[in-house]
């Protein structure tokens, strides 16, 4: 009897990261649930995935700043007789200006998307992982998580590292049951981000060397997850930036954050 194929579903799928998660885990031998709100995109990557893998790929469209979005995304999984064994919480963006810029609804939608929406999800598809005594869950969070947080963009560095903590939580809680969980923390890593986000001009400037692509943050994050690891850091560059800022003095890390940061926040009043 040939054995179930694992279904993965990936927030955020319709380009970058998660897009780059689809396409590895689909030749992995995954069958996949694709969610995010561009459903052209979806459908488009769906095909893809169907002719050159043969997975099956269900697409199910959802806007996660919706509160009641995790709840009927999962509804309709279990309509399906869908049960997920890897969830990929990929779904994010960046609000550009101060905190005082930006009006409620925008941060309220913002943190939607990046807290509440991966926090239900983790908590509605675990019990199901749990009880088969296996399951992967990558949080994609960031380097900005990591270390000290700068001016603009306030609530980004934040949520991330939210998604750190919550993730090296869930992580020692589920291991004995086969439930691994870890957070993605990727540093510039080339896609769309920085151009919703009206930063692609000014991260032009940076250096190659500090860029990764899509793919190797995807193929380093799933091979943290299998080996167990609670957090998973992209990328000699970036270790080596983590390591730097926490052997500095607090003050000193945070000026020379404030200081870089300008290269590529947009800091609007």
């Amino acid at each position: 009897m040939t054995p179930p194929r694992p279904l993965s579903l990936i927030t955020g799928a319709s380009a970058g990261i998660g897009a780059a998660f689809a396409r590895r885990l689909a030749a992995a031998g995954h069958d996949l649930v694709l969610t995010a709100r561009r459903v052209d995109r979806l459908e488009a990557l769906a095909g893809e995935l169907r002719e050159r893998h043969g997975s099956h790929v269900t697409v199910l469209p959802s806007d996660l700043a919706d509160p009641n979005a995790p709840r009927l995304l999962c509804e309709a999984l279990a309509q399906r007789e869908l049960w997920v064994d890897w969830l990929i919480n990929n779904a994010g963006y960046g609000v550009p200006g101060t905190f005082a810029a930006n009006d409620w609804a925008t941060h309220a939608d913002f943190l939607q998307v990046l807290l509440h929406a991966p926090t239900e999800l983790a908590w509605r598809l675990l019990p199901c992982m749990r009880q088969r005594g296996h399951g992967r869950i990558i949080n994609v969070a960031s380097l900005a998580g990591l270390v000290p947080a700068s001016a603009a963009h306030t609530l980004y560095a934040a949520a991330k590292a939210y998604l750190i903590k919550f993730s090296q939580s869930l992580a020692l809680e589920n291991r004995p049951t086969g439930v691994h969980v870890c957070a993605l923390c990727p540093g510039f890593t080339w896609s769309e981000f920085h151009d919703i986000t009206g930063t692609r001009d000014k991260m032009n400037k940076l250096p190659g060397f500090m860029w990764l692509t899509a793919d190797e943050v995807v193929r380093q994050g799933i091979a943290a997850v299998e080996r167990g690891d609670a957090v998973c850091v992209t990328g000699r560059v970036n270790r080596t930036i983590k390591a730097i800022f926490e052997l500095m003095p607090d003050r000193l890390a945070q000026w020379l954050s404030a200081r870089e940061s300008r290269r590529y926040r947009n800091a609007d009043a």
